[in-house]
């Protein structure tokens, strides 16, 4: 056979299998393709037994009436409303019908500030009363149909009302008298899974109560009636034990359920006492010098969420309890950091933080970012510029000191864990209304801030003047490594425009009788912080602060300090076989300008201080504490403060104070 010929069958014998190939391929494409199954997302077990946390708006309108032993009356009808947050818990059983069964108990409190808990008051010539909303509880069933991710409910049961009643005549001592309140409760609403141990609730209740009619000690005879109406927004979460056949428990709170959110939480109960110490003579703002004890209680949720690309929200409800030692007041650096300058006898709602943070990104190298209470976990580059607007608190995000920052887990002392003479906005719980920049690079930062002002000294309303009243800042963070360990200095320039009083002013004038806020107006006062901290080993971490103003007005918002300087180490438990356990030893020394100190001895006023007369020093402060971790998100804290000198007076004192502290936190 020829070459040619062979070629040609070559050829045929080709393009015949190529044919053969299109029809397959013809054919497999007429074919219907496999359609691919949408992702099942898995349905919400409503079955179990669940805790959560609510908040909204609470109003209870009132009728009072008082009689005093003098038989002048009086009446009035009121409706106090405000804020409320509160806890919940409850089981509830879902039937194959969707026909479901549950009961569930909660308290609730009103806001933390003492206007929206007051439910009335009434005045003779002879008696001054003052009713006192403090809680509202409820146990009650609820009866609803729960289909897929969502539950429809009607709920109803019984309620009650925790009150207190505090007289103050003309002449006499004040009289107390609690009281508890029994009623019903109805209501309804509608609630949503959107994870697989989380669902959200939107309610409403109703709840009505018996009266009250409460005879004093006096003979003063007060009667009232109260309802109560609330609306609230509820977050549950559904716990592993004891739940439906099948059911496997959860370890944790705090799963991973979605990228797009998290959910962290804490609690921290803080109680402290001293002994008795040697104390010439007692102010109104002095500590006592018989012994005392006194405890502090917070617990809060953080919610986090991302909402578009570098858009996160933030929000932060709080229930906060307890009084610091001597209802706060008697030494600048206060030994309690959790104790604000409110005192609460039950708990109280405060919505600590609520917050909007945009991330813009420059490309370039990136970081991680851990997830915390107050951050998203993500990737982010390393150069960028945060905004942030809302609620929050100034040393959020100024002075980021890694080792005497959290009251909640390192140093307590006030001249500790911030810069003494930093006189921040802050309301009476620390909290302010602002907007921060923060623009981040590898070897530093630059951030910058406006914060609204308090309308006055040490109070809870703010200056609305915006912009010409407030608290402006700018801190510098740089960066580096020291024998291949991270270091940081950060220095911090602030000014207060505020309405306030001059020290001097006031002094100068004896017909005020030092009353400063006679001389109140707007002024201005500045200073400055330089903070450094500085890793020595992997285990050992030493920083320092000096921190200064001008010292000529009164203290606006943190503590009667114009100029301190703190220093201490951190020291974690590798060596001795704890990695999570940690040492902290530091001081702090306290001064006062000459216009402060000569206003206090003269037996004037300051936030945390005024004795009645002053020997002065500056005040002396050692603290020291051993932090043992009983696990990774639980921690027992042995604490304990050397004051001397407290209020910078050399009659009083030295103060031994010794502390406790459980911290739990998912």
């Amino acid at each position: 056979m020829s070459r040619c010929s062979r070629s040609r069958k070559r050829l045929l014998a080709g393009v015949f299998l190529s044919l053969l190939a299109l029809d397959g391929a013809a054919k497999a494409a007429d074919a219907p393709m496999p359609l691919k199954a949408p992702p099942v997302q898995p349905v919400f077990d409503w079955t179990g037994l669940y805790l959560g946390a609510h908040a909204g708006y609470g109003r209870a309108p009132a009728r009072a009436a008082l009689t005093d032993p003098f038989l002048n009356a009086t009446a009035t009808s009121s409706a106090l409303g405000g804020m409320i947050g509160g806890v919940q818990s409850g089981y509830n059983v879902r039937l194959r019908s969707g026909l479901l069964f549950g009961v569930e108990a909660d308290l609730t409190f009103p806001n933390y500030l003492i206007s929206d808990s007051i439910v009335a008051v009434l005045a003779t010539p002879r008696s001054s009363v003052v009713e006192h909303l403090d809680y509202v509880g409820t146990v009650r069933g609820r009866l609803g149909y729960a289909s897929g991710h969502w539950l429809f409910y009607a709920t109803g049961g019984f309620a009650y009302a925790g009150e207190r009643f505090t007289n103050t005549p003309p002449i006499g001592d004040e009289e107390k008298h609690l009281n508890v309140r029994l009623g019903w409760a109805a209501g309804a609403g509608v609630e949503y899974a959107f994870a697989p141990h989380w669902s959200v609730k939107l309610e409403y209740l109703y709840d009505r109560f018996e009266h009250a009619n409460i005879r004093l000690a006096s003979g003063t005879q007060y009667s009232s009636s109260l309802d109560f109406q609330s609306i609230r927004v509820g977050l549950n979460r559904k716990i592993g034990w004891p739940g439906p056949p099948g059911f496997s428990p959860t370890t944790s709170l705090s799963d991973p359920e979605s990228a797009s959110w998290e959910i962290h939480g804490q609690t921290t109960y803080l109680p402290q006492g001293y002994g008795r110490f040697r104390a010439p003579y007692t102010g109104t703002n002095s500590f006592t010098p018989a012994p005392q004890a006194q405890a502090t209680w917070s617990n809060g949720l953080y919610l986090n969420a991302r909402l578009w690309e570098g858009g996160e929200v933030y929000y932060n409800p709080e229930l906060l309890q307890g009084f610091g030692l001597n209802n706060t007041v008697g030494a600048a650096g206060f030994p309690n950091g959790e104790a604000q300058k409110s005192n609460f006898p039950y708990p109280h709602y405060n919505t600590s933080r609520l917050f909007l943070r945009q991330t813009f990104g420059f490309g370039g190298e990136q970081e991680q970012l851990a997830s915390a209470p107050g951050q998203l976990a993500g990737k982010v580059d390393v150069s960028r510029l945060t905004l942030q607007a809302g609620k929050f608190a100034v040393m959020d995000v100024f002075d980021g000191n890694s080792h005497a920052k959290d009251t909640r887990k390192d140093f307590m002392n006030w001249s500790m864990w911030a810069p003494g003479a930093f006189d921040y906005s802050a309301d009476k719980v620390g909290l302010t209304y602002g907007a921060t920049a923060e623009f981040n690079q590898k070897q530093w930062a630059l951030r910058s801030g406006y914060f609204l002002m308090q309308s006055v000294s040490n109070a809870n309303s703010f200056d609305t003047k915006v912009f010409e009243r407030g608290t402006y800042a700018v801190e510098l963070e740089t960066r580096w490594s020291l024998f291949s360990r991270p270091g940081k200095l950060r220095t911090i320039g602030w000014f207060n425009s505020a309405n306030s009083g001059s020290y001097r002013e006031t002094l100068n004038n004896p017909a005020l009788d030092l009353d400063i806020a006679q001389t109140r107006r707007g002024r201005i006062k500045y200073g400055y912080v330089v903070s450094l901290e500085q890793a020595l080993t992997d285990e050992v971490g030493l920083f320092g602060r000096w921190s200064w103003n001008d010292g000529k007005t009164e203290i606006m918002a943190f503590t009667d300090i114009d100029a301190s300087l703190s220093l201490g180490l951190s020291i974690k438990g590798a060596k001795w076989g704890r990695p999570d356990d940690v040492i902290g030893i530091g001081g702090a020394i306290n001064a006062l300008s000459r216009d402060h100190r000569d206003f206090i001895a003269a037996g004037g006023l300051g936030v945390l201080i005024g004795d009645g007369a002053l020997n002065y020093r500056r005040e002396r402060i050692l603290e020291t504490y051993y932090a043992y971790a009983l696990s990774r998100r639980i921690t027992v804290t042995a604490d304990y403060q050397l004051i001397t000198n407290p209020a910078y007076n050399a009659d009083r004192g030295p103060v031994h104070v010794f502390s406790a502290r459980f911290h739990g936190e998912f």
